[in-house]
Formats: C-alpha cells, sequence, structure tokens
C-alpha cells in the first residue's frame, strides 16, 4: 500500500538533469569575457598589487568557465548530439585547454582563444536546441 501511496503518478523524461532551460554556454562565455578583460587590464597597469588581484581574479574566472564548459559536456550534450556533431568531444577538450592555457597567461591573445571556441560550442548548442 505504501509503495502505491508513493509512486509516481506522472512520469517525465528529459535529455539532462532537468527539462530543458538551464544550460546555456552563455555562462562560460561571460566568464572567459572576464578572463580576457582582466588580461588586457594587467597588461595596462604596472602595479604589482593590482596585478597580484588580477592574476587571482583572472584565475577563478578561468576556473568557472572551465566548470561551465564540463556541465554542459557532462549533462546536456547527449549521444545523438555527438553523433550529429563528431566534433564535439574535441572542441569541448581544446575549449577546456584553452581556458587552462588563459588560466596560466596574461596574454590576452589565449583569452580570445578560449572565447572562440566557445562561440562554436555554442553555435553546436542552439543547433541542438532547434531540434
Amino acid at each position: 500500500m505504501l509503495s502505491r501511496l508513493f509512486a509516481p503518478k506522472v512520469k517525465v523524461s528529459a535529455h539532462c538533469d532537468l527539462p530543458c532551460g538551464v544550460y546555456d554556454p552563455a555562462q562560460a562565455r561571460i566568464e572567459a569575457e572576464s578572463v580576457k578583460a582582466v588580461q588586457e587590464k594587467y597588461q595596462a597597469n604596472e602595479d604589482a598589487d593590482f596585478r597580484t588581484r588580477s592574476v587571482l581574479i583572472k584565475e577563478q574566472r578561468a576556473e568557472l568557465a572551465k566548470h561551465h564548459v564540463s556541465v554542459l559536456w557532462s549533462d546536456y550534450f547527449k549521444p545523438p548530439h555527438f553523433e550529429k556533431y563528431p566534433e564535439l568531444h574535441q572542441l569541448v577538450n581544446d575549449t577546456l585547454k584553452a581556458l587552462s592555457a588563459a588560466k596560466g597567461s596574461n596574454d590576452p591573445k589565449t583569452g580570445q582563444k578560449a572565447l572562440d571556441l566557445i562561440a562554436e560550442i555554442d553555435r553546436i548548442f542552439w543547433e541542438t536546441k532547434k531540434a
């Protein structure tokens, strides 16, 4: 009797953790934009304290961007996406490596490379949302 009482009344399914609408590459892009902006500010300022703080903030933002990309890869993208976009695994890996490079560099070119790769993930993401 208890099992019937607590049995689900409605069955739902989703291809991700929750019904769609909670994932968006914009989160990774915003953090990566912060990384590049901090790199630019670092280059424009000679103050040692400012530069130390910049490095700390840049590394935190890069780590958050990596987190958001990883969540898309592990929680949003599913086998049908990887079948349709066979480059997706490599793209995500390249993006994570680019964010690691930006994390360890104060050159804004590394931040831009990460942004360019995130833009490609964004393109694929929105194509999958249309399907």
